[in-house]
């Protein structure tokens, strides 16, 4: 069983404190999105391209729930709380929500190649919190604030948790 669940919007930093907070705790870390990638051949964002949003969160639905089988840490995709079906496992798991102000995401994104997010990234992460914030309240233990350092991150994510450091 899993030990942790990361959700959070874009850029909130899930990918990258998962390996950091698994390494602590002496467990594996699964990126969801690494998992879709694996499975089918290409880039988590080119198979959204392709093969369009309701595809993708299929996918994204089998990755997590065999993600969950394992002790580890688990980074989601920002939108895995949009299914009904992933918020009901997500419930039954220690999962955080991480967030971060929009113009840190906004920063942090600002290299990324992220299919659901256009021109105009500050007005379509808006969108996205509007309709995604209340699942991911819904499915968290607690929210985390990743705005600082890394450290700071993890120290508050292992609280958040009531794991031990």
């Amino acid at each position: 069983m899993a030990r942790l669940v990361l959700v959070g919007m874009p850029g909130a930093g899930k990918s990258t404190l998962a390996v950091l907070v698994a390494a602590m705790l002496g467990c594996e870390v699964v990126d969801t999105d690494e998992e879709i990638e694996k499975s089918v051949g290409c880039a988590a964002n080119e198979y959204l391209r392709r093969h369009g949003e309701p595809a993708f969160r299929e996918l994204e639905l089998r990755a997590l729930r065999a993600a969950l089988q394992r002790d580890a840490v688990i980074s989601t995709g920002g939108g895995v709380v949009t299914s009904s079906e992933a918020r009901d496992l997500l419930r039954a798991q220690v999962t955080l929500w991480l967030d971060s102000d929009d113009d840190v995401l906004v920063t942090r994104l600002a290299d990324g190649d992220r299919p659901l997010l256009g021109e105009d990234v500050k007005a379509d992460l808006a969108r996205l919190r509007a309709q995604r914030e209340d699942w991911y309240r819904e499915v968290s233990v607690g929210r985390v604030i990743t705005d600082g350092t890394l450290d700071d991150a993890v120290h508050q994510i292992c609280d958040a948790a009531g794991v031990a450091r």
